[in-house]
């Protein structure tokens, strides 16, 4: 198999026109070139240099070969120039995995901030409504890093990004609505709406509301959080949303759970993963998990 340093010593002496000018720019002995380009010319099976009495100059075979020897020389350049950038994080391709009701509250203001300061870096991003299935695309190789509710399991390296609060969203006018706060208990009385099973909120309500010992009546499931709020505000059914699936202009009334309901919400991301995964998770665990400031404030009172 031919080496770059074959072809750079063939390129070297064609460009100096000396076999002596070629060693002494690659501080290499003469002896140990000429050893370079006799296994290069073994190797094509043809000469590629004319020894003349003043310098050499390239043979047909030669020259056709040069021309090849530069592009692979400039394209492992590029290679070490390439990867040099990616570890410095200013280029590189970064495929992130989202719970599709973090997306735009948690992910969007960071991936903005991120796009600004490293645009040689490619984003691709994926949203999905179960933890597991994010945890998969990371373990599959299909992802850099995901972002959302802890999965199921999860070996690799796990960072915490905040703690997300649910509520219980309804309409305005329903009788829970007058109330501070409502249990688990006041909403099992009432309709409600659901998740569908492909949605991780399922599951994880499903064992929540057992290990309570009351059960809902879901009159129709969603596998979005985001249309389970705007299903409550239109007077389906109290349904329970993270916070961070609430828009700032939620029409619908949102009261607190007694005790109150919370899951964590993690980054993701291989045991070795990479500086600029890294500095991508580093960015989300400063901000934390935001809640829109009309949200939070209606929540205080």
């Amino acid at each position: 198999m031919t080496t770059l340093r074959a072809l750079e010593c063939l390129v070297a002496v064609l460009d100096t026109g000396s076999v002596t000018k070629a060693a002494a720019t690659l501080h290499l002995s003469q002896p140990a070139l000429s050893h370079q380009l006799a296994g290069l010319e073994r190797e094509i099976g043809t000469p590629l240099l004319e020894r003349l009495p003043r310098g050499v100059r390239p043979t047909t075979a030669g020259r056709a070969v040069a021309d090849e020897a530069r592009a692979a020389l400039a394209a492992a350049e590029r290679v070490v120039t390439v990867g040099q950038a990616v570890a410095k994080g200013t280029e590189g391709h970064l495929r992130i995995a989202c719970a599709a009701s973090m997306t735009a509250g948690l992910l969007a203001p960071v991936l903005r901030t991120w796009h600004r300061r490293r645009p040689g870096i490619q984003l691709t991003l994926t949203e999905l409504t179960s933890a597991d299935a994010l945890a998969g695309l990371v373990e599959s190789g299909q992802a850099d890093l995901a972002v959302g509710p802890r999965p199921t399991t999860w070996q690799a390296t796990v960072d915490l990004i905040g703690t997300e609060e649910l509520v219980a969203a309804m309409t305005p006018s329903h009788p829970l609505a007058t109330t501070d706060s409502v249990s688990l208990a006041d909403i099992s009385q009432y309709r409600t709406i659901g998740y569908d099973p492909e949605n991780g909120l399922h599951a994880w309500l499903t064992e929540v509301l057992a290990g309570h010992g009351v059960a809902f009546t879901p009159v129709m499931r969603t596998r979005q959080t985001t249309t389970a709020a705007e299903l409550a505000a239109a007077g389906l059914g109290v349904a329970l949303v993270p916070t961070t699936a609430l828009p700032s202009g939620y029409t619908g009334t949102i009261r607190r759970l007694a005790p109150p309901l919370t899951r964590d919400i993690v980054a993701l991301t291989p045991a070795a993963g990479d500086s600029a995964v890294r500095a991508f998770v580093n960015e989300l665990t400063r901000r934390g998990l935001p809640i829109p400031k009309p949200i939070a404030t209606r929540l205080a009172r």
